[in-house]
């Protein structure tokens, strides 16, 4: 195989900037070769837009024999579905954020993945910035010694009513399956334990409908602790403006500030833990190094991502994003409903089949959302699909 011809399943606000960034050959080595969509107006346009076979049902789309990957951007609750089922006809798949709704479901799609010799990705951007990346070097090295603490305020996720009016699905327990947690800050989350790891324990505050008129969460605040001592704070909204992006890291040599697109770097020349165990003095200064950190090149984004799966499928070239890692942002935003719907500590790995019970009892008690016409979806907030300091 020289090239791989991608189908892309849903073609509404994040699927058909996939779409135009694949026909314009914005990523070496992959081709758009068919689109699938349940609206049938939307589905016409866009086959005479690009000029690539056009499907009103994805397994029709999985059957055609017209593609050798799916890249998946429809609803959450159909990720896994989807996924599962396209790699049982032995397509690769790159599937949106987040892996699904519920972890059980993700955990069945990650045992798919391993029965079949396919490709699975996952639509982790930010993974691509280079930032992030550093941050990740510096901390997995041990430049910073023994971790301490990651705390993340990300309020920058300002959305208004009309952006939630703007579809059936969004903010509600059924659709989406979530609020802030499973749709903005997935990408926040992501990065959090890929820089710092999984946490051994999650307590969270969870406030529904604190800023709009929705059933799902517009305010969450997470604490988690890991077995060394280390903890995790995260804090994040749609009802803030102006936002703030700040990632704090530290361990026992140094700190990080990932801030206004910038890294800023202190590391000590020895140990704080040492020196506060040996030092005489009651508030001594501990000598350290400074520098900043910033991009040295444009933020690949999506064409990131895309490029690495495409270069996977072709080369064997090793994943950014692997799709089986998308469990993780999922757990801690499932382990953060569940301890805020039972006000209890949520100790890793959690009860799967009681946050279903309780996931299932919030779809059931909430009416169907009325279809709208209203406008403020995606489109208007091109500039959040990369990070946005």
């Amino acid at each position: 195989m020289t090239e791989v011809r991608f189908g892309v399943v849903g073609i509404g606000n994040i699927g058909s900037m996939h779409v135009r960034n694949l026909f314009e050959k914005k990523i070496r080595g992959a081709r758009l070769s068919a689109v699938c969509d349940c609206d049938e107006e939307k589905l016409r346009r866009t086959v005479e837009t690009y000029g690539v076979p056009g499907f009103a049902d994805w397994r029709e789309l999985l059957r055609s024999g017209a593609v050798d990957a799916v890249l998946i951007a429809v609803p959450h609750a159909l990720h896994c579905e989807i996924a599962i089922a396209a790699m049982q006809a032995g397509l690769h798949v790159l599937t949106e954020k987040p892996a699904g709704i519920r972890v059980s479901e993700v955990r069945r799609m990650n045992a798919e993945a391993d029965r079949h010799p396919v490709v699975f990705g996952i639509m982790f951007n930010q993974r691509t910035n280079m930032l992030f990346a550093k941050a990740r070097e510096l901390v997995r090295s041990g430049a910073l010694g023994k971790r301490k603490r990651l705390s993340w305020i990300i309020t920058n996720w300002y959305r208004t009513q009309s952006y939630y009016d703007s579809g059936s699905w969004r903010a509600t327990w059924r659709g989406e399956g979530g609020g802030v947690l499973l749709n903005q800050a997935p990408h926040n989350l992501d990065i959090a334990q890929w820089i710092f790891g999984m946490p051994k324990t999650v307590r969270a505050v969870c406030r529904e409908g604190l800023y709009h008129n929705i059933t799902v969460e517009d305010y969450a605040a997470i604490y988690g602790e890991y077995d060394d001592g280390a903890s995790l704070q995260f804090i994040t909204t749609t009802g803030e403006f102006p936002g703030t992006n700040r990632l704090e890291i530290v361990g026992d040599r140094g700190k990080l500030v990932l801030e206004e697109g910038k890294l800023k770097c202190w590391l000590l020349t020895e140990s704080e833990e040492a020196v506060r165990f040996s030092s005489d003095v009651g508030m001594p200064r501990i000598p350290y190094t400074y520098e900043e950190f910033t991009p040295d090149a444009p933020e690949r984004a999506h064409c990131g991502i895309l490029e690495n799966f495409t270069e996977a499928i072709l080369e064997g070239t090793p994943l950014l994003a692997d799709g089986r890692e998308g469990i993780h942002q999922l757990t801690l935003t499932n382990a953060a409903y569940l301890s805020a719907w039972t006000d209890t500590v949520i100790t890793l790995p959690m009860d799967e089949a009681l946050f279903d019970q309780y996931h299932n009892e919030k779809g059931n008690s909430e009416q169907e959302k009325p279809k709208s016409a209203a406008k403020g979806g995606d489109e208007e907030h091109l500039p959040r699909w990369q990070v946005n300091w």
